[in-house]
């Protein structure tokens, strides 16, 4: 007990002299000494302070990083299962990707385009186009050794802040669509920071007078402007931009995107039009329409119709309803003003207003997307005269292939009109080339996804047969000049990046013994063939 109290009583007078003994060691430093020691101690206060809070901060952004996204997109959407090819046909087609894809490897990595033949490249824009578009075919394709090494390079080696300018409409479908396609397929966290990035780089296009977006943009000063050859941009090419853009506003919880790309719709939906055909050239800076310019669903035309349907299916169908009242009312004018029939084999085919009232009896490969667009608006609840005009058409560009000696078709045909031609359907020559187009295939594609008809994978296999013959060379697939003579080919030493991105991946899934590998009702595909989901309103 005295010990414990002696215990108690020393300890308290210990404590007593170490505070007598700091303060007297405290006064006894100099004025120099006393100071330094408190910034010391100042300094080493805050520091902790900041560390805390930036942990915080850090959890923060790690809360609001895209793997949130990740959770609550692909829970929406379902990440497509991969099967791999599952027969002949298919696994021919994931021969032609290797083929492809072993040649741009060797010969051209990192560049825009393969040319097989000089075994060398070309660069358009510098972004590695080919492996972009191309990731997700390579993923659905369940090709994970070249997915892996695309991938890694998209980690390591895609710059976006360089010196370079690019077309808004290009870059949009191909790199910001092929981004946010493989990002939905995969849920991977580079792909959607990387298509954040191009985002915010492409946005000063759509800071015109107008609200008509510019349609070339400086990916590191990011100043937008018209095309050099033309005050005038493409009128497909302003409006082929919204899938994409609205697609970014919901994986990024940023509406700005989409607000941009919107208030370029509904700027066109509010222009006077010819019962709903436009033309095919609109103005940044009035935003009007070019002056008697030619109306077409070809070059500069054709996927502006496209996304009127589109652009309502993603949005579920429940918003934005004037989109699909302008495409009732643009085919119905398809109908009234382009649609015409041959005189005798009674091919039907859809043609040009030249200066906005000439017919002229010319449609170029890229309209033989259509019948598939059609198609898909049937299902969709359009009228009976969109699915007879989607199976008229169907067989016309089927003709087209199959007129030619190599049965690929030309990059434009003519039609005759009564006593203009002893033929129904004559091909000039300097429309015979053929640029691997994707097109048709896509149609195919359509029209077996959503009938479940097998003719049409026969009818794909025809062509595909045809391109393994006359555009296979040594180190890929070549775009070619003349469909019109086998033994005068007259190669042209480009694989364009639409083989990979588009052709072959509709080739695949055409042939697919699964019609709803890809499920439409989850899914559009943007005009490069990359998917975005539908948004999910339940």
């Amino acid at each position: 007990m005295f010990e414990n109290r002696d215990y108690i009583s020393l300890s308290v007078s210990d404590d007593s002299v170490r505070k007598k003994s700091f303060k007297r060691q405290w006064n006894q430093l100099s004025r120099f000494q006393k100071n330094l020691l408190l910034v010391i101690i100042c300094a080493a206060i805050v520091t902790i302070v900041v560390l805390i809070q930036g942990q915080d901060k850090l959890n923060l952004f790690r809360s609001s990083t895209p793997s949130d996204h990740i959770i609550k997109v692909n829970e929406k959407i379902n990440i497509v299962p991969l099967k791999g090819p599952t027969n002949e046909r298919q696994r021919a087609v994931v021969a032609a990707i290797k083929h492809s894809w072993t040649g741009y490897r060797n010969f051209a990595w990192g560049h825009d385009n393969l040319k097989p033949i000089a075994q060398s490249y070309s660069d358009w824009f510098g972004l590695g186009l080919q492996i972009i578009d191309a990731l997700d075919t390579l993923y659905i394709a369940d090709m994970q050794e070249e997915y892996d090494e695309a991938k890694r390079w998209v980690e390591s080696s895609l710059k976006l802040d360089i010196n370079r300018d690019v077309n808004l409409f290009e870059t949009t479908i191909r790199v910001l669509g092929g981004l946010l396609s493989i990002y939905h397929l995969t849920g991977e966290d580079v792909f959607l920071s990387k298509a954040i990035d191009l985002g915010n780089r492409m946005m000063p296009c759509f800071d015109s007078p107008s609200s008509i977006p510019y349609s070339d943009v400086n990916l590191e000063s990011m100043k937008a402007h018209a095309p050099k050859w033309s005050p005038d941009s493409s009128t497909s090419e302003v409006t082929t931009i919204q899938l994409e853009f609205r697609d970014l506003s919901r994986v990024s919880n940023d509406p700005s995107y989409e607000a941009a790309a919107a208030k370029v719709s509904e700027k066109v939906h509010n222009l006077p039009k010819t019962d709903g055909l436009v033309p095919i050239f609109i103005n940044a800076n009035t935003g009007t329409f070019r002056n008697f310019a030619t109306i077409s669903l070809g070059a500069r035309g054709d996927s502006y119709y496209e996304y009127l349907l589109k652009q309502w299916l993603q949005t579920g169908k429940k918003e934005n309803n004037y989109l699909i009242e302008d495409y009732q009312e643009a085919i119905a004018g398809v109908i009234k003003h382009l649609r015409r029939e041959t005189p005798n084999e009674h091919h039907v085919y859809v043609g040009e207003l030249i200066s906005g009232k000439d017919f002229k009896p010319k449609m170029d490969h890229l309209t033989c997307y259509l019948p598939g667009t059609l198609l898909l608006g049937y299902k969709n609840g359009m009228p009976q005269s969109h699915l007879t005009l989607a199976n008229d058409l169907l067989e016309t560009c089927y003709q087209i292939y199959m007129k030619q000696p190599t049965h690929l078709s030309p990059e434009i045909a003519y039609f005759n009109l009564e006593g203009e031609s002893s033929t129904d359907i004559y091909v000039k020559a300097n429309d015979a080339h053929n640029l691997l187009r994707p097109e048709f295939v896509e149609s195919l594609y359509y029209f077996y996804a959503l009938t479940g008809n097998k003719t049409y994978q026969d009818m794909g296999w025809t062509i595909f047969q045809a391109f393994e013959k006359y555009t296979k060379v040594t180190h890929g697939y070549t775009s070619i000049g003349n469909v019109k003579t086998p033994l005068n080919l007259r190669p042209k030493d480009m694989m364009e990046t639409f083989w990979l991105g588009e052709t072959l991946k509709y080739f695949y899934l055409l042939f697919s013994d699964d019609r709803n590998e890809i499920d439409l009702e989850k899914f559009v595909f943007n005009t490069e063939a990359h998917l975005i989901p539908i948004r999910d309103h339940s």
